[in-house]
């Protein structure tokens, strides 16, 4: 339980890195107090209802490397309700589907010349070891990969697949990214869902925190922030005050300087990520279209970029995830979402003819503004620290998980990072 005389930590954020440090420090007897602007915990994680049951508005699934992850998930009595499932992989070029798995898939796979499929897989099996020793955080993934596989290749399958998730800048991305993310997955893999979806663990973590005499706080915002060495003031929409000895942000950057006073922006870190935004189509169907869990879309006139079939990790209803990655200020980011679904309801019928005129029951679009932080090249010497100079202020956002994937189990990483720092940081009475 909470030791009254222990600092006082306001956790800004109650997505996964907000929730898994609120938790720890809970647990550690530190007074925590975690506000979350909207009326929804879970950030990325957030979830709606769908008759009886709940669902991600963002796909999510774990993977049996993320230890970070699973290891929060056994803490909270949940790793056993953790569904692993083997998933496939497809591929739609020029509209044509192909599955995309094996060697003979690959032998057989038409977009690609033969002696470019060749090469395809030689490469593929030899990239892990291909970058080991290399300073892939100053080579452009461009640079590597059209190197590696050769001009057509990149521009039939990696230009529009990394355009896809990082905008204009796509090719100028570290190749330190994909090494990383190549360390994560694989096109054939072993995916797990948990039994209820996600909305279980974020729901376990608000028990976990309270449980331990922390206090989790929904539809606060917070307004404005001063930080300093001994005192953290922070003025909620409202008005109201509330006084820590250490604040943990984890909302990116660019929404941190925004409610950051004068005095505190001139401390934050100088480092200006760009981030993509994602628009996301949630299809609820009357039968399925595809065995295969992750389906990459290429130059098939379609504004979304990929397919992802979740019945084949969460059972139940046929219901799949298209998407687009796309900048928040972007005429589609801003566009109606009943204008969107329509015309991405036209476009997978286009895709997947079977469907019919009834075969799609429903469709819910949903948008995030901040979701893919596009890094530079040389990012790991730019990288800002966790801890903010002259302030009792720390940072855990997606600008601090690289050279990590952007996902749960990174987040929760970089919470135990933090809440270690704060383990050996001592009290501070504020001032009076």
């Amino acid at each position: 339980m909470t030791n009254p005389g222990s600092p006082h930590v306001a956790v800004i954020g109650g997505g996964i890195c907000g929730l898994a440090a609120a938790h720890r420090l809970a647990h550690r007897g530190t007074r925590v107090t975690l506000l979350e602007s909207s009326d929804q915990l879970g950030g990325l994680g957030t979830f709606f209802a769908h008759g009886d049951r709940w669902l991600e508005r963002f796909y999510h699934c774990i993977m049996p490397s993320d230890a970070s992850l699973l290891a929060l998930l056994g803490e909270l009595g949940l790793r056993d309700a953790v569904q692993w499932r083997e998933t496939t992989m497809g591929m739609v070029v020029d509209g044509r589907h192909h599955p995309f798995n094996s060697p003979l898939d690959l032998l057989r796979f038409s977009p690609l010349r033969l002696h470019d499929r060749v090469r395809f897989g030689v490469v593929s099996l030899l990239l892990r070891r291909l970058g080991q020793g290399r300073d892939l955080d100053t080579l452009r993934t461009e640079d590597w990969l059209r190197g590696l596989y050769g001009d057509v290749v990149w521009e039939r399958l990696f230009a529009p697949m990394f355009g896809s998730k990082f905008g204009p800048s796509f090719g100028d991305v570290p190749a330190l990214y994909l090494w990383q993310r190549l360390g994560r997955e694989r096109n054939v893999a072993t995916r797990g869902y948990p039994d209820g979806g996600y909305k279980t663990i974020i729901d376990a973590l608000r028990t976990s925190i309270e449980r331990a005499g922390g206090v989790v706080r929904t539809s606060t915002p917070v307004a404005r922030l001063s930080s300093t060495g001994d005192r953290s003031v922070l003025t909620l929409a409202g008005g109201e005050v509330i006084d820590a000895d250490h604040v943990v942000s984890t909302v990116p950057l660019p929404l941190l300087r925004s409610i950051a006073d004068d005095a505190l922006a001139d401390r934050l870190p100088r480092v200006e990520l760009p981030y993509q935004g994602v628009v996301t189509g949630v299809f609820f169907l009357r039968q399925p279209v595809t065995e295969h869990y992750w389906t990459p879309v290429l130059h098939s006139g379609t504004e979304f970029d990929g397919v992802v079939a979740m019945s084949a990790l969460a059972g139940g209803r046929d219901l799949v995830y298209v998407m687009h990655y796309t900048d928040r200020d972007s005429p589609l980011y801003r566009d109606d979402d009943t204008a969107i679904a329509a015309r991405w309801t036209a476009q997978l019928r286009g895709l997947y003819p079977e469907l019919g005129a009834d075969g799609i029951e429903e469709v819910r679009v949903f948008k995030a503004p901040f979701v893919e932080p596009v890094y530079p090249l040389g990012y790991l010497a730019a990288r800002p620290p966790v801890t903010v100079d002259g302030t009792g202020l720390l940072l855990a956002t997606t600008a601090h998980v690289y050279p990590d994937v952007t996902s749960w189990n990174s987040s929760v990483g970089l919470a135990n990072e933090v809440v270690s720092l704060l383990a050996d940081q001592p009290a501070v009475t504020p001032a009076r």
